[in-house]
């Protein structure tokens, strides 16, 4: 095998694929890349055995074959030339090295059988559909921040994507939770998406799927499966597992029944809410809301560091109520708003607490209160 290819591109394919290959892992050829060259094209495909990404570029390739060389090393190497430099990989078959050369650069790198690289089994999806980047990046992105950590509870580690019906009939849905606070998003159903199954999106899968997401006006084709699920541009296919395991009725935790109205400017919110957490012990960060008629005190009293108060002007107009949060929720929410207005629905200090944009329902986020 030889191809040369330009330095960003290759950059850009092998920055893919080394994010995706396990740091430490127990089979060997997992850290590798699998390069394939034929015609005038290389393909770079990295796997955990969960996800599979393939990137596949425009190249010179002066012989077809096939190599696959640590993915970490790789980029390590290409990172670190010259902009615009024309890289040029040679795999001869017989010595078991990769050379990759540019200007006075050269390297040999040892290669393992490419034979022996996994490739994901393909699956048959029940639904294909079309979405822009812009949609599925407002789904994620909106939602992700609310994913569980917690292993024990595998089926809260990752977003929950499905059909649901929502404000003017059937969307394209997003959830996430973790136990203390939710995001749900909607968007509009893309043609030939209501027959998709609902499948959890790992945590990891929608880290890696968000970097095929940054052009506004790609179209992404997407597939699922009861297993998998497919995003694919035109040059990159990411191709994952999907959460084996249910995910809870989530709409019994969303609150119906909060009529205490709070609207404040979200950006002036997230400011003071960072502001008076400074104080806080990094454990609790509790942070305490007075709301009284169009005023807001939000303040922190930790006894081992201090006490912090600040007031902002809002539009209230319910009876008194003193609530508090975990500081962190609150700033991970606020800052999800793109518009000027957040608006909190409360009940009472002890009930989850309901936040959206202004008045647009298709973003809803759910927070539960802390004793302060």
């Amino acid at each position: 095998m030889k191809l040369s290819i330009e330095r960003a591109t290759l950059l850009k394919a092998v920055s893919q694929a080394q994010s995706v290959v396990e740091r430490r892992n127990t089979i060997p050829i997992l850290a590798n890349v699998l390069i394939e060259a034929s015609g005038d094209h290389a393909s770079f495909r990295a796997t955990d055995l969960d996800i599979e990404v393939v990137d596949r570029v425009t190249a010179m390739v002066e012989r077809a074959g096939a190599s696959t060389v640590s993915a970490v090393t790789l980029h390590e190497i290409v990172r670190k030339l010259p902009d615009g430099a024309l890289v040029t990989l040679t795999d001869d078959g017989a010595s078991g090295r990769l050379t990759v050369e540019a200007g006075r650069s050269n390297f040999s790198l040892t290669t393992l059988p490419k034979e022996d690289f996994p490739v994901m089994a393909t699956s048959e999806y029940t639904s294909n559909f079309t979405a822009s980047a812009m949609t599925l990046r407002r789904l994620f992105d909106k939602s992700k921040f609310a994913i569980s950590t917690e292993e024990t509870r595998y089926y809260l580690n990752g977003v929950y994507m499905h059909v649901a019906e929502g404000d003017g009939g059937q969307k394209l849905r997003c959830v996430a939770t973790d136990g203390h606070r939710l995001a749900r998003i909607d968007a509009d159903l893309p043609t030939d998406a209501g027959d998709m199954p609902g499948v959890i999106v790992p945590r990891k899968t929608v880290g890696e799927m968000r970097k095929l997401l940054d052009d506004d006006d790609a179209q992404i084709a997407v597939s699922v499966s009861e297993t998998k699920v497919r995003f694919a541009t035109p040059n990159v296919t990411l191709t994952s597992k999907v959460i084996d395991g249910t995910f809870p009725d989530y709409t019994r935790v969303i609150p119906s029944g909060n009529t205490r109205k709070l609207e404040v400017d979200a950006a002036e919110f997230a400011k003071a809410v960072d502001r008076v957490a400074t104080v806080s012990s990094e454990r609790s960060r509790a942070v305490k809301l007075a709301l009284d008629e169009d005023r807001l005190i939000l303040s922190v009293n930790a006894p081992d560091s201090g006490a912090a108060e600040e007031e902002l002007a809002v539009a209230y107009g319910d009876e008194k109520l003193e609530i508090g949060f975990n500081a962190k929720y609150l700033l991970e929410i606020a800052s999800q708003v793109d518009r000027e207005n957040a608006v909190f629905l409360f009940n009472t200090s002890g009930d989850p607490t309901l936040m959206r944009e202004g008045n647009d329902t298709s973003a809803i986020y759910v927070v539960m209160p802390m004793r302060v």
